[in-house]
């Protein structure tokens, strides 16, 4: 069974790398770097290996004290975020 498609793709000049603290985000093109904390890097990695938004915010929503409304709209602010800093090269609609 061959793994899911990415929900997310970085764009192919942009490198991620995890840190202590979370992740880093380098654009190569213009060397700014983004900084992501240990939630921010979980989501990212759940994206980036075929979670959609939703199933990320259930995991989280089952496992941390916070509310499912609260989760799911930090969810949809990375990936706004990642788009506005033109660090994403698509999402997938599924």
């Amino acid at each position: 069974m061959n793994p899911p498609d990415p929900y997310l793709r970085l764009r192919s000049d942009v490198t991620a790398c995890d840190t202590d603290d979370g992740m880093v985000l380098l654009d190569e093109r213009t060397g700014r770097y983004f900084q992501l904390n240990s939630t921010g890097a979980l989501i990212m990695r759940s994206l980036l290996d075929g979670a959609t938004p939703r199933q990320v915010a259930d995991t989280l929503t089952a496992t941390c004290d916070v509310a499912a409304e609260r989760v799911a709209a930090d969810v949809e602010a990375l990936l706004t975020r990642l788009a506005e800093a033109g660090l994403s090269a698509s999402a997938v609609a599924r």
